[in-house]
């Protein structure tokens, strides 16, 4: 696939078009998680960050959730990770306030405690408001 043209809105596929068949398949089953928990959140791709970003509006600071493609795995980003609830252990890394969930198969992105995580981001940050 080619790059998009300039002016264009880079799209998923856009996103998606270096990545595995497996890393596509996985990041496309998160999307649909994400939009089926998050039918109010706004989607855009950002293809310098390598990001599909779901959030409350266009700003960087409305940016709540997040998958981000690797070479053998998808992570699902959170922008207020350390303030979420996460009893299963799921959450990963160590910065001031984003942390996130490696999937490294289709079946991780069914995993219900991942999608209580996608929620609960959405919740604090609408709490915050």
């Amino acid at each position: 696939m080619s790059a998009p043209r300039p002016g264009s809105v880079p799209t998923v596929d856009d996103l998606l078009a270096r990545s595995s068949a497996e890393v596509r398949l996985i990041a496309l089953r998160l999307r649909g998680m994400i939009r089926a928990t998050l039918p109010e959140a706004i989607e855009s791709v950002d293809l310098p960050d390598n990001l599909l970003a779901f959030g409350s509006g266009g700003r960087l600071r409305d940016l709540l959730v997040g998958i981000i493609p690797h070479s053998a795995h998808v992570n699902v980003q959170f922008a207020d990770a350390v303030d979420l609830p996460d009893p299963a252990g799921l959450l990963e890394g160590t910065g001031k306030r984003i942390r996130h969930v490696k999937n490294r198969t289709v079946a991780d992105a069914d995993r219900p405690a991942l999608h209580a995580l996608v929620r609960a981001e959405w919740d604090f940050h609408q709490a915050k408001r």
